[in-house]
């Protein structure tokens, strides 16, 4: 997959099969969409190419800053979609300027006058432009004028529900990790920064990896305990069961939110590194014990049920 960050800068695509989105997540849902581009590509001998934006296009129209979180970072999505085989990515500044184009410039002087498109697929209910004024239809006419194509694939439903990144982000927040990897098609997952903690954890056992999370835009699911891996260089790249913490440790402290992961059968130092972790399930909510004997006993617990949950996912 090429990569390309200037619409100045993109060679001369055949037979170009588009699409175009924030793709956060890189999801089940999305999936479908890329599956159709490649497919169509092969069939007319062009090149499949995915159109993303960044920032995130609400970041940027939203009259509340910082309203969304996100399932992926920029380098993230890249990686997910890497592994998706398609031929050209082309990441997209998404500022003023362009979130003002009309829906008509949008297509015209964006779509057409920089990828000349074979096809372009969209996913249902698909708007683009100033106001989100164009849709599927005002595709297919101006598909017409400018001899395109143009193909919506049906939303993607499970269990009664539409996949989309914002259902996924409100089951991490609703502590179904479940179901949110289900859609996802693969671990909900971030990076981390090790920093010095107050080492209590390590007093009655149960080390633990405090982490300063790398992006500050990155859905952190709610407070709770979790089954988890790691994985990073600092760990050789080998991966890692555990289980994390996400909280103020009300038996502790309770003054500040941390996130820290208790890395089974290691003990190394790894401070100042980044590690990679991803969530497998929910254990249990936070809660407030008597002291640190009781709290190291829940903690044997936990990291019981911790193993028995990851015995059940290949590593």
């Amino acid at each position: 997959m090429k990569v390309h960050y200037d619409l100045k800068q993109l060679p001369p695509f055949k037979n170009a099969v588009i699409t175009t989105g924030a793709f956060d997540g890189v999801h089940t849902g999305h999936l479908q969409i890329i599956n159709r581009i490649k497919e169509i590509a092969h069939k007319v001998a062009g090149e499949s190419i995915i159109i993303t934006f960044h920032p995130h296009p609400r970041k940027i129209i939203s009259s509340i800053p910082g309203e969304i979180k996100q399932l992926t970072c920029l380098d993230e999505r890249i990686a997910l979609l890497e592994k998706a085989n398609i031929d050209h990515l082309v990441v997209v500044n998404f500022d003023y300027t362009f979130s003002n184009l009309s829906a008509h410039a949008y297509v015209k002087d964006f779509l057409v006058d920089h990828f000349h498109p074979h096809t372009i697929i969209v996913g249902y209910d698909h708007h683009f432009g100033k106001g989100r004024l164009g849709d599927f239809e005002m595709l297919k006419d101006l598909g017409k004028s400018f001899q395109f194509h143009v193909e919506e694939i049906n939303e993607q439903i499970v269990d009664g529900e539409i996949i989309s990144s914002t259902l996924i982000r409100n089951y991490l927040l609703d502590k179904n990790i479940t179901k949110a990897n289900q859609l996802l098609g693969y671990p909900y997952f971030f990076e981390g920064f090790i920093v010095r903690g107050n080492q209590i954890g390590r007093t009655i056992g149960f080390p633990t990896a405090n982490l300063r999370i790398i992006n500050e835009e990155k859905l952190i699911p709610a407070n709770g305990v979790y089954a988890v891996r790691v994985t990073g260089p600092c760990l050789e790249n080998k991966i890692f069961d555990g289980m994390m913490n996400i909280g103020i440790r009300p038996t502790v402290d309770g003054q500040k939110k941390v996130i820290e992961v208790n890395i089974f059968n290691f003990d190394n130092d790894i401070y100042e590194n980044n590690i990679i972790v991803s969530v497998y399930e929910f254990i249990r909510g936070e809660e407030k014990f008597s002291g640190l004997d009781a709290l190291k006993q829940q903690l044997y617990l936990d990291k019981v049920t911790a193993a028995t949950i990851l015995q059940q996912y290949p590593s």
